[in-house]
């Protein structure tokens, strides 16, 4: 096999780029970071030619993969030692569906507003704005009462889930980053504690 690390490109004040990288340290895989430094770039080969504009970026050699969950998935085949990951198609119920359409959902909102925001500069006033502001407001409400039941479902045997991963980076940058507030969502808060205690989560704080 071969040992020479993989890169992992993003941010790391990127919620998208973080969840890989909780599951490279999750799973042992040998990485390094290249860190994307202009977020208002129009050219495809500031992100290594993602067409998208977008991060995450995984590159091995010549191999390039976009994309947050291609990647996890990426980086749980290359992984030496087998781990138990729960991923979206392993769970058929409506509610889990929904919990994780409306964690990313979250996390595709909250980008859009920090990036209108501060980036292209919109006025706090826009249509747009308001309306993305108001369902990401509205999906983590649904996901304050939801979402404990959610992960009690999830398989007992079980080493890493995405749904808690992506839920543990949306919590953690709302924080980081904030847009709406999560600090009176008691159940979200208190799972962002649980998870933020590992040592993946540790070792990739947003920064």
């Amino acid at each position: 096999m071969n040992d020479k690390p993989l890169q992992i490109l993003g941010r790391t004040g990127s919620l998208f780029t973080r969840l890989p990288l909780i599951f490279a340290e999750e799973l042992g895989i040998n990485y390094d970071f290249v860190g994307l430094e202009d977020l208002a770039a129009l050219d495809p080969d500031e992100y290594a030619g993602n067409p998208a504009l977008r991060m995450p970026i995984l590159r091995d050699d010549e191999s390039v993969l976009y994309g947050s969950e291609n990647i996890c998935r990426s980086l749980a085949e290359r992984a030496k030692a087998p781990a138990r990951i729960v991923w979206p198609e392993d769970l058929d119920d409506d509610l889990s569906r929904n919990a994780h359409e409306l964690v990313w959902h979250c996390m595709a909102a909250q980008v859009q507003i920090l990036m209108a925001e501060h980036v292209g500069k919109v006025p706090p006033n826009n249509v747009l704005l308001g309306k993305a502001r108001a369902g990401l407001k509205g999906s983590l409400d649904w996901l304050e009462e939801h979402a404990t039941d959610v992960v009690a479902a999830l398989p007992k045997q079980r080493d890493l889930s995405l749904f808690e991963v992506a839920l543990y980076c949306l919590v953690d940058h709302l924080q980081f980053g904030p847009t709406v507030s999560v600090e009176n969502h008691q159940s979200l808060m208190a799972f962002a504690r649980q998870f933020g205690a590992r040592q993946s989560a540790q070792r990739t704080a947003f920064r």
